[in-house]
């Protein structure tokens, strides 16, 4: 069971966060690092955060680091941070106000084993705060770079990805405050 670091900025909205949360403590694959990256300048919610993870003996079950940014970055430059602090073979992505499914990893981790895979990523569902599914998109079974370049349904909080694949390469998310994941896909794509 290969080791995974799983990154997660926050900068608002607590209930969807604790929710995001809950979904990886509840993963079937519990080899795993989680790194929260608190990108608020106001603190409010840190100590919040810190409070439910004690409360519900998280930081005791599961290993948690988390990182405060000295000023707000945005979500890329935020996860360069914890890719930076990463020394797992994987690294998943997963956004405060989204959530995975039971065995998302464990399913994930075992097709890149079994296949040599670089980069992945899954179909997935747009659910309401009902938890409705109002809409759905299909992950490929391949991407080329001409494809990705006119449309992007690669969702960030499903992809995963071989650390050395960035390490080596030098790729990074850019320091743009929308669609950096979008740019940083179309890197990789063409690097691969």
């Amino acid at each position: 069971m290969p080791f995974v670091t799983i990154i997660i900025p926050y900068k608002s909205n607590l209930k969807y966060l604790y929710l995001a949360l809950k979904s990886v403590f509840n993963q079937s694959y519990k080899n795993f690092k989680l790194i929260i990256i608190y990108d608020n300048t106001y603190k409010k919610d840190l100590e919040k955060i810190k409070i439910f993870l004690k409360k519900k003996n998280y930081s005791k079950k599961f290993n948690i680091k988390i990182i405060v940014n000295r000023k707000n970055y945005g979500a890329g430059e935020s996860r360069n941070i914890a890719i930076r602090e990463s020394n797992s073979k994987y690294i998943a992505f997963l956004d405060s106000d989204d959530i995975w499914s039971k065995n998302k990893l464990k399913t994930q981790v075992n097709y890149m084993e079994k296949n040599n895979i670089l980069f992945s990523h899954t179909s997935y569902d747009i659910i309401n705060d009902n938890n409705k599914i109002i809409s759905s998109r299909l992950a490929k079974n391949k991407i080329i770079f001409q494809d990705l370049i006119t449309s992007c349904d690669i969702g960030l909080s499903t992809v995963i990805l071989k650390s050395s694949l960035l390490n080596k390469n030098k790729l990074f998310f850019p320091k743009i405050k929308t669609k950096e994941d979008y740019v940083l896909w179309l890197k990789i794509v063409k690097k691969i």
